[in-house]
């Protein structure tokens, strides 16, 4: 099983929660993330949905730059954002929308 490089994300969280620290690196982001079923972008599309249907913007945040790493484009992840818009709520997605609107601008500043 491969291990995930660390992030400066998951460094900060080590000393708080360790063990779940290595769960991620090892298992799912070690195992999970590199199964051949799916490619990564599928992941990442998977991944958004499930982040912006559960109202979890700090971890979308993340995911929508692994998601453009991974193949996704600005103009899907605004169409996801607008499809699940009614289906898990328009709160939601418009809260989704302002996080991605703040990722793109950040990277296109980079």
């Amino acid at each position: 099983m491969a291990t995930a490089p660390t992030s400066e994300r998951r460094e900060r969280l080590r000393k708080t929660v360790p063990k779940m620290v290595e769960c991620a690196e090892k298992v799912l982001y070690g195992d999970i993330w590199e199964r051949k079923e799916l490619s990564k972008r599928d992941r990442s599309m998977i991944t958004i949905a499930a982040l912006l249907t559960s109202f979890r913007p700090d971890q979308l945040r993340v995911h929508i730059t692994r998601g453009l790493e991974n193949g996704l484009t600005q103009e899907e992840i605004g169409e996801l954002i607008t499809h699940l818009a009614f289906y898990s709520g328009w709160a939601s997605s418009m809260s989704a929308a302002q996080i991605a609107y703040e990722v793109f601008e950040a990277l296109e500043k980079e």
